[in-house]
């Protein structure tokens, strides 16, 4: 049975309710309801791909602490690596499950640097699909301190375009032309979900993050577009800068507490979105998601593979846990979600279990059976 959605209410379902500023156990992670998932029988099925790096140990704690929360979730799980080749039979089968089910949890995929001809998995499932919304939350989670307090921000980054189209070629040997797609619907499209969001989730401010200053016809579209949609929000109270990018990234790392929501075009929400998880601990702890009309992809917001601890049983899995509670909410399992959220809280703030990344010498099965001790 699928829960479908008029079109009309299409965009603003894709949004996010984070309920309560403050930190809390149920209110760590955003909220989204109301689209298109796969149910039969009372359970949903969800795609699963663990990914390259740590995904397989940080996706086998997801399933452990679903086993033993009786969460209603079967998975369609698709061992895709980044390695294979863009014709490979199990990423086509994942992309047909995707499309199958609306809903996914998804690791980090490999993309080879020096591989001409081959693309992206991420960026191409994304697109694909038109996940066209990248949403990540910065937030200080208690029990695990940083260096700076008070962070909590949004990082909205428009998933589909710009420096991401993919259109390269070498015009002459030895020049390289890249081109930076840039759209007046997709900016539009990209800045109404950050005001959505921020209208909807009670924050105050957005701040659209740009280089028009060099890049005036490109980046000056996006900018004067966000521009010309604030104005439809003025009323609500939410306020509007911009700043470009370089000294967005210095501000990040020195005053975090001045950004609320953030929009951005693509590449410049793949950097601050790093910046953004080593400011609150690392690619460890930050959830995200990729939400578009009719599909919506889970993944940790900071997109690294941890091939170094590959195999080691060393990973934080929170980044994953926490974005499987992100799912949970999407499903409109929100009972499920709370008790997650609140295992996974009270067992950072025990401070009994860490893992390397946070100053202990805990394992990934340690972390995962204290989180299930805790539910």
């Amino acid at each position: 049975m699928l829960r479908t959605i008029s079109l009309s209410k299409s965009l603003t379902s894709t949004l996010t309710k984070m309920g309560p500023r403050a930190m809390s156990t149920t209110s760590i992670l955003p909220q989204v309801q109301d689209v298109p998932c796969s149910k039969l029988g009372g359970r949903y099925t969800v795609t699963l791909i663990p990914g390259d790096g740590i995904g397989q140990e940080t996706s086998s704690a997801v399933k452990t602490i679903f086993k033993a929360a009786n969460v209603p979730v079967d998975w369609e799980q698709f061992d895709v690596s980044g390695y294979t080749s863009a014709d490979d039979l199990t990423f086509k089968q994942s992309v047909e499950s995707l499309r199958r089910n609306k809903v996914g949890l998804k690791g980090i995929l490999y993309t080879p640097v020096s591989s001409l001809g081959h693309s992206s998995f991420n960026v191409t499932i994304r697109k694909d699909l038109d996940m066209y919304a990248s949403l990540v939350l910065c937030k200080n989670i208690p029990g695990y301190p940083t260096r700076h307090e008070g962070v909590d921000f949004a990082i909205i980054r428009e998933n589909t375009e710009g420096e991401y189209s993919g259109l390269e070629h070498q015009s002459y040997p030895g020049v390289v032309e890249s081109l930076k797609v840039i759209t007046r619907t997709k900016s539009e499209r990209i800045a109404r979900f950050a005001f959505d969001f921020a209208l909807r989730n009670n924050r105050k401010k957005v701040t659209c993050i740009h280089k028009a200053n060099i890049m005036k016809l490109a980046d000056g579209l996006f900018l004067n577009t966000c521009r010309e949609v604030s104005k439809e929000y003025a009323s609500s109270g939410i306020k509007f800068d911009d700043m470009i990018v370089d000294n967005a990234s210095m501000q990040l790392v020195s005053r975090p507490q001045q950004f609320d929501v953030m929009v951005m075009p693509n590449l410049y929400g793949n950097i601050v979105s790093n910046v953004g998880a080593g400011l609150v601990g690392g690619p460890g702890i930050v959830p995200g998601c990729n939400i578009g009309r009719e599909y919506a992809m889970f993944e940790p917001g900071c997109r690294h593979v941890g091939k170094d601890i590959q195999g080691r049983n060393t990973a934080n899995p929170s980044a994953m846990i926490l974005s499987s509670v992100m799912m949970l909410r999407h499903l409109g399992l929100d009972d499920h979600a709370n008790k997650i959220a609140n295992a996974v809280s009270k067992t950072i703030m025990g401070g009994a279990v860490k893992t390397p990344d946070m100053g202990g010498s805990s394992t990934t099965t340690d972390f995962t059976f204290a989180v299930i001790s805790n539910l």
